[in-house]
């Protein structure tokens, strides 16, 4: 059987392994098999992928918001902290979504940040925050992949949806939406499947993009921090707006 191997920190290996694991424990949508998980090494299942075709967006749509709909009676985060990309990425658990996107994503990322006019936006973001969920929004805790950019997904040669390199914790499911519309965007027709953007997704869609870029800043500096100020900005001026 071909098989493809990780190699890296342990603790980042049995991160993946544990998202994968859980993932694929929904059988909702694909993920690489778990093989063997050492302290130097990850052996996962080798996947042949396919040019992904005219229907592909939204047979993912449905496989993911199927993951979505799952409900979990847990509070926001996860049973440990992992890794987004290299980062370290905080879980601490909280019945309240807006103090944990607060406190266990946006406050670790601003304590990493070594330019005083980023941090200040950052700020004044994070006190935005409140304003975004004025309107009644109330996500309930779903599992989601938790860095679902266009390089994180794929479609088998039998033109199955599959997902891999997970972050994974209960988290709002717009989460994962918005990092898929930050790098680019979902495939055509997505939204036919996964369904239509409740209303206000259109302004959280920033809050949740911010902790993304970032991270990016954060690793990769150049043109992500001039991004990660301006959506920084903008979610200050939408509380500045009402």
């Amino acid at each position: 059987m071909k098989t493809f191997v990780k190699r890296g920190d342990a603790a980042v290996l049995r991160a993946e392994a544990e998202g994968l694991l859980m993932l694929a424990m929904t059988n909702t949508i694909r993920v690489p098999r778990v093989f063997e998980l050492h302290e130097d090494r990850l052996v996962l299942e080798w996947l042949d992928f396919a040019q992904p075709d005219a229907g592909f967006g939204e047979r993912f749509g449905r496989a993911l918001a199927a993951l979505h709909a799952i409900p979990f009676d847990e509070p926001f985060g996860w049973l440990a902290d992992n890794f987004i990309g290299a980062t370290p990425q905080v879980n601490t658990r909280s019945e309240d979504w807006p103090t944990f996107w607060r406190e266990s994503r946006l406050h670790p990322m601003l304590a990493r940040l070594r330019d005083p006019e980023l941090a200040k936006a950052v700020g004044a973001a994070i006190d935005a925050i409140p304003s975004l969920f004025q309107d009644g929004y109330e996500p309930r805790a779903s599992l989601i992949h938790g860095d679902l950019w266009s390089g994180n997904w794929g479609m088998l040669a039998d033109g199955t949806p599959v997902i891999y390199d997970p972050c994974v914790s209960y988290s709002d499911a717009e989460a994962d939406v918005a990092m898929m519309e930050l790098f680019g965007s979902p495939p055509t027709g997505f939204r036919q499947g996964y369904g239509s953007p409740q209303a206000g997704y259109a302004r959280r869609k920033h809050l949740y993009q911010l902790y993304h870029l970032l991270n990016h800043a954060v690793l990769f500096g150049g043109g992500y921090r001039q991004q990660s100020l301006r959506c920084a900005e903008a979610l200050a001026d939408l509380q500045r707006r009402g």
